[in-house]
């Protein structure tokens, strides 16, 4: 497993062919760099962008390659919309980037708020309720129209490391992003045969609004936040790493699907590649036998059909 680092000029595909992308999240942070790339790539490509607010005036595309749908992204009906709103301006969607979500909210776990009667209170949701539950719709949606057109298209998620690496005192934010990964991996071979790729990404720390969400007892802002914990060795990513990391696996199409790209300090790897080359490592040589032995047993419901060699992994 080692780093690469993309480039935003060997992004052919990207920079010559005009793309219809949905960006959840699209109007601040990862989700707003992200368009902000895609449209200096090519002013052509179509962008709808999904939020609850619309981007800043800063951004600056031309309004007949521009889609703001301003809705609260945990409603299945106003995501829909959205996504019909896309297809029916610009005819088809290629690219979906599920990218909309919160930091962890409030202790749920050790703080006992309690009711008017005295009794515990309910655990507070909102946060796998956006940053699981929305994003499975909107990769529900995606797969629905990516599959219109017979070669598909590229789906990212946004996932994190806690994702990979649980975040103490982020308990309900990490078993989302876990999640994140956990549905990737679980649809990556079923998109294949549709010709869709589907991969995460995976930032460790990033300058965005969402760090004074996620810290709102220092009331700093995010750059200032940042810059202190950089001071004292904490890796910290540009919100523009990120865009470029999602640039780049819809620039390579299949040959991304079940990446899991890993961004730290501006620097880049793909954890899925790395493990499941070590999965004997992890699971033993006798447990990675007997699962291999087992894994095409007709389980579950699947599509048929084969799927490309990168789908595998």
């Amino acid at each position: 497993m080692s780093l690469f680092q993309p480039s935003a000029s060997a992004l052919h595909t990207l920079k010559s062919t005009p793309k219809t992308i949905v960006i959840t999240g699209g109007s601040s942070g990862i989700g707003l760099a992200t368009a902000t790339l895609l449209s200096s790539l090519n002013p052509s490509h179509n962008l709808a962008l999904i939020d609850l607010n619309a981007p800043p005036p800063s951004f600056a595309h031309s309004p007949s390659h521009l889609l703001v749908h301003t809705c609260n992204i945990t409603s299945w009906k106003d995501q829909r919309a959205g996504f019909e709103a896309a297809y029916q301006k610009f005819g088809r969607i290629d690219c979906v980037f599920v990218n909309a979500g919160i930091a962890e909210y409030k202790d749920q776990f050790f703080a006992d708020d309690l009711d008017e009667e005295g009794r515990l209170k309910e655990p507070d949701r909102r946060v796998l309720n956006i940053d699981m539950d929305a994003a499975s719709d909107t990769t529900k949606l995606a797969i629905h129209y990516l599959r219109k057109h017979p070669e598909g298209g590229q789906i990212a998620l946004t996932a994190s490391l806690a994702g990979y690496l649980a975040s103490a005192g982020a308990p309900l934010y990490s078993a989302a992003k876990h999640g994140i990964v956990g549905l990737m991996r679980a649809l990556k071979q079923e998109c294949a045969k549709l010709q869709i790729s589907i991969s995460v990404v995976a930032p460790a720390i990033t300058v965005t609004p969402i760090i004074s969400s996620g810290n709102r007892e220092t009331g700093m802002s995010p750059d200032a936040w940042a810059k202190e914990m950089a001071a004292v060795g904490v890796p910290i990513n540009k919100a523009e790493s990120i865009a470029l990391a999602v640039c780049w696996l819809f620039n390579e199409g299949l040959k991304a699907n079940g990446a899991g790209i890993f961004v730290q300090a501006d620097k880049f790897v793909d954890l899925e590649r790395g493990l499941a080359r070590t999965r004997e490592l992890w699971m033993s040589k006798e447990m990675l036998h007997d699962f291999r032995g087992g894994r095409r047993a007709p389980l579950f419901n699947r599509l048929d059909g084969e799927f490309p060699s990168r789908a595998k992994i």
